[in-house]
């Protein structure tokens, strides 16, 4: 069967040339089986009707978020499709999707998804490379939107360049990958710790690390938009979890410990980022402990192993753990995933606190008989890899 047949997919139209392209892909698009609705900037009517797209889908089209307002046309929409394509994407929208703005249906709805989105940029080779829109392209890349280059060639201005909208071929070729991508961990269970653990030894002093737990919200979000029931267990942090994902927050090992025996029984796949740490304070003072002339002498005693404990009490969960080690990297990870009874672990080297916070990691997968690079890139590219070899390993 077409993988098209019965998809759903939101088309947002921007006022480019290449506008008239897209109508040439949303007939394809229904000629193949597809739902497609259209919403369009007021720009995008300057180049192409909104009548055009109702022709061809059959189905109203929304220009403004006054349309029809009973309906809610940006929510609704995006929550009824599977994927969201905004084609041709134009400087002004790029900049608009990458800075949260939602003055219109186009950066309205993207804002609302929950769903994978597609952006295909098109515009002057000028306007293109700016480091500005460059930049912009670089941030939604990272927030695990799909970017479709431009083609290089003849354009609007009677110049060559890079700035010509994908080609319908390479277009429909994406949306394919993304929809099956949609689907593949429809109806999976998955369990993510993320971020650090706090353990305080007076009230405003804590023994933690160098986690923001980026890894595990970037693996949450590409799991919910494979279609996957993900539940996040997220450590303190200044990042936002992401939307659409049940998440519990704990602070202490012991808080995850008790999070992780509710919430690890059901789960089919548990992906565990938390970087937890080893050792708790004895005691905890009750005020602020103060500065004098002695040294401060901390007794520290073992926390609970969050991680043996989930492998334990789900002996059928796939059970995907993380190592951060500096040094004897494989070694010291193929020791852990024997020791823990693990289906495959993640390693990283994080000397000098590499790999930390939002900029890019580089990640290997390990398992019994095997393992695999992933090579570097951005925390959301990496989720994507892990993922694609998780399923391949279940």
């Amino acid at each position: 069967m077409d993988r098209m047949t019965d998809a759903r997919i939101l088309i947002g139209v921007c006022g480019g040339i290449a506008a008239y392209k897209v109508a040439g892909l949303t007939s394809t698009l229904v000629q193949r089986g597809a739902t497609v609705d259209v919403i369009m900037t007021a720009q995008a009517e300057r180049f192409v009707g909104a009548l055009t797209f109702a022709s061809l889908t059959a189905r109203p089209v929304y220009t403004s978020l006054w349309d029809a307002p009973e309906r809610i046309p940006h929510i609704r929409l995006v929550r009824e499709a599977q994927v969201m394509l905004i084609a041709p994407a134009t400087a002004n929208t790029i900049a608009k999707l990458a800075q949260g703005f939602a003055d219109d249906l186009v950066t309205a709805a993207a804002l609302a998804a929950r769903i994978p989105v597609i952006v295909a940029p098109a515009m002057n080779a000028a306007m293109y490379e700016h480091e500005a829109t460059q930049a912009h392209l670089r941030t939604l890349r990272e927030r695990g939107c799909e970017i479709v280059d431009p083609e290089r060639g003849f354009l609007a201005e009677r110049e060559s360049g890079v700035g010509r909208l994908a080609s319908e071929e390479v277009l429909l070729e994406t949306l394919d990958r993304v929809l099956a991508r949609a689907r593949r961990l429809a109806g999976t269970r998955v369990l993510i710790t993320a971020g650090p653990t706090r353990e305080a030894f007076d009230p405003i002093r804590f023994v933690s690390n160098a986690s923001t737990g980026a890894t595990g919200i970037a693996i949450a979000r590409e799991a919910a938009m494979r279609g996957a029931d993900v539940t996040l267990l997220l450590g303190p942090t200044l990042l936002e979890p992401p939307a659409g994902v049940t998440t519990h927050r704990f602070t202490t090992a012991n808080d995850l410990l008790e999070l992780a025996r509710t919430h690890g029984a059901r789960a089919d796949l548990v992906i565990a980022t938390a970087a937890v740490a080893d050792w708790r304070p004895a005691q905890r003072a009750a005020s602020k402990l103060k500065k004098g002339d002695d040294d401060l002498v901390v007794e520290m005693v073992r926390n609970p192993d969050v991680l043996a404990e989930l492998a334990e009490r789900n002996d059928e969960a796939f059970l995907v753990g993380f190592a951060a080690e500096t040094d004897d990297h494989e070694t010291n990870a193929r020791g852990k995933l024997v020791r823990k009874g693990l289906s495959a672990i993640v390693v990283n080297d994080v000397r000098d606190e590499r790999g930390f916070g939002l900029g890019d990691n580089a990640l290997t997968v390990l398992w019994k008989d095997g393992r695999k690079e992933l090579g570097s890139g951005s925390k959301a590219a990496l989720a994507a890899r892990l993922l694609d070899t998780i399923e391949e390993l279940r």
